[in-house]
């Protein structure tokens, strides 16, 4: 399948340019603060803290006109959605105070857990719009823990319907996702606050338009898109002509446990277009790593943001009309039914880095190396035993290294690119919530690639349980190690082990612990990988290795090993003479 990942180019349009920036700012503004009513009304902890949502505004043909900053991977699900309930509903039967709601994994293009609720916008009788927002809701029904092989096994689906019709309840609707819920008032919760948020974009976003006109905001709205059109053709002129290809995989699919999982990427740049070939990407798996092909596209459209346009705000349909993306059905990008999609958020993350691996070479200034690329989430439930309740937690994002740039050291403990926007869980507040105790949480020595530029260190987080529980994780990419550039380290990859009955267990195929009991004092760690280095490690400036080493990024040993510098243990002093020597050595070794 090709196609491009909007529609055709509006017209221009002549509007005031001041006006138009107020439109800017202020079309941003409303879906932050939609974020914001959505993040202090939600009942769960994966919404208010961890901010596993998005909101958006757009046109009433469905095109974005601004997502809210959170989950990179949605831009392109929500878009599509609105199209889908248009299509589904047609414009005749889309009326004032209706809200339509689905969590459909294969037009969505994530997992069940994701409702998204849409609000048409009308003004004096006129659609201008749609108001939306996509939320993670922490259960769906479904099996808990374990491999799923079927959407059936996941949850509660939720076709286009109508959660309001002209204002009025879709009471039976509201039963039937109650009677499908563990934790029913944290749904309602839930969705009580999605609706506040859609409702905030209408409200705000009818004040622009009472306020500087229908046809100004409209225009306005139509030459920022052009706008953004301009500077991402203008960046992918910057690119050479050419096409770049590249390779990696994911270490398996939890069910054909040490069978790699492909990834191959083809790049076109042509002048002011860009096409993105995810044709030899894996076929859908067995295991419930796949996702629906709105992500395939978002997968293209991600990367093409971040080299061409990643300070360009708001985030918009236009700056992606110069991208072209080729994602053929049954992949595991473009899944189709029965395929499970629990999980489908780790796979994506590495394409992104993957096309980013195949321009490295003709835009090194743009390109970053691989990073950990992977949630680390640890999912957990039982009953906590001093409130007799049944608990469900997804512990998590953990965060880990990104990789490092021609310029600049890769970040630290920093949220996979999926997740972009959204926060750790802090400690404390888990403490607070379930029944668990944080024993360690830190920076993990020598995790980040070697490099002129050092790639960020993963993190380790230790928990203990309080009371017997289950406990699963998904983790990937153990052994598709983040990679460096141009000479750079690969940093190292994601692992899990349990402490039961005070012996640590490490020994497992990959990542992947998908159900364990744990007892009162049994423990977990779940440590994420570091980003690939930049650049060759000898070139790095001794003083900047010292300065690693006292802070306790790097050992000693490491210090020696990769960057041939010699260094006094007690007070990290640099021994000059001896460094030279030791990587006169190392470059003679090399060949250089």
């Amino acid at each position: 399948m090709k196609r491009k990942t909007t529609t055709k180019r509006p017209r221009k349009a002549k509007v005031d340019p001041v006006v138009t920036e107020i439109v800017r700012n202020g079309v941003i503004a409303v879906t932050e603060e939609m974020k914001t009513n959505l993040m202090r009304t939600a009942y769960n902890i994966i919404i208010y803290e961890a901010l596993d949502f998005t909101t958006g505004l757009f046109t009433a043909d469905g095109e974005t006109v601004s997502i809210g900053i959170g989950l990179p991977m949605f831009i392109r699900g929500m878009a599509e959605t609105v199209k889908a309930k248009i299509k589904h509903f047609g414009r005749k039967n889309i009326r004032p105070g209706d809200i339509y709601v689905t969590n459909d994994s294969y037009l969505t293009g994530s997992h069940l857990n994701h409702v998204t609720l849409t609000l048409p916008i009308f003004h004096k009788g006129a659609l201008l719009g749609f108001s939306c927002c996509m939320a993670h809701w922490l259960d769906i029904g479904g099996t808990l823990g374990g491999m799923t092989t079927d959407i059936f096994s996941e949850g509660l689906q939720i076709p286009i319907l109508k959660l309001h019709d002209r204002g009025k309840v879709n009471d039976t609707l509201i039963e039937v996702i109650k009677q499908n819920m563990r934790l029913p008032s944290r749904a309602m919760g839930d969705l009580r606050a999605q609706i506040t948020a859609v409702k905030t974009g209408e409200r705000r976003f009818l004040e622009l338009v009472e306020r500087y006109g229908r046809d100004a905001v409209l225009g306005a709205i139509k030459a920022i898109m052009d706008h953004s059109e301009a500077m991402a053709r203008a960046r992918t002129r910057s690119i050479p002509d050419g096409v770049y290809e590249a390779e990696s995989y994911m270490d398996d699919d939890g069910i054909d446990v040490g069978k790699k999982v492909p990834i191959k990427v083809r790049v076109i740049v042509k002048g002011d277009e860009m096409t993105v070939d995810l044709t030899e990407v894996s076929r859908q798996v067995r295991g419930f790593y796949n996702s629906g092909i709105t992500t395939g596209f978002a997968c293209s459209q991600v990367a093409y943001k971040c080299l061409t346009s990643p300070t360009d705000y708001p985030i918009n349909d236009g700056s992606f009309r110069s991208l072209k993306a080729i994602v053929p059905p049954g992949r595991i990008i473009s899944a189709v039914r029965p395929a499970p999609m629990r999980w489908w958020m780790t796979y994506p993350m590495t394409i992104v880095d993957t096309v980013f691996k195949a321009l490295a070479p003709v835009i090194p200034d743009r390109a970053i190396a691989g990073h950990h690329a992977d949630l680390l989430i640890a999912a957990l439930h039982g009953i906590n035993t001093k409130t007799s309740e049944f608990f469900l937690a997804n512990f998590g994002p953990l965060g880990g290294g990104w990789g490092a740039k021609r310029s600049e050291d890769g970040v630290s403990a920093t949220v996979c690119i999926n997740d972009g926007d959204t926060h750790n869980s802090p400690s404390e507040q888990s403490e607070v919530k379930f029944p668990i105790v944080v024993e360690r949480y830190a920076l993990v020595p020598d995790s980040g690639g070697a490099g002129r530029h050092r790639g960020g260190l993963g993190v380790e987080r230790v928990v203990r349980a309080r009371v017997p529980m289950t406990f699963n994780t998904q983790v990937e990419r153990a052994h598709c190690k983040p990679w460096g550039l141009d000479g750079g380290g690969d940093a190292t990859g994601n692992e899990v082990a349990l402490r039961l009955d005070g012996k640590w267990k490490t020994d497992f195929l990959n990542a992947k612990v998908l159900v364990a009991m744990l007892k009162t004092g049994d423990a977990f760690r779940l440590r994420s990988g570091g980003g690939g280095g930049y650049g060759p490690p000898l070139q790095r400036p001794a003083a900047d290795v010292a300065a690693d080493a006292k802070q306790g990024y790097i050992s000693v040993a490491a210090v020696r090993e990769h960057y041939g510098v010699v260094l006094d243990p007690e007070t990290f002093a640099v021994d000059i003479a001896a460094t030279e020597i030791l990587r006169n050595t190392m470059r003679q070794a090399l060949g250089g």
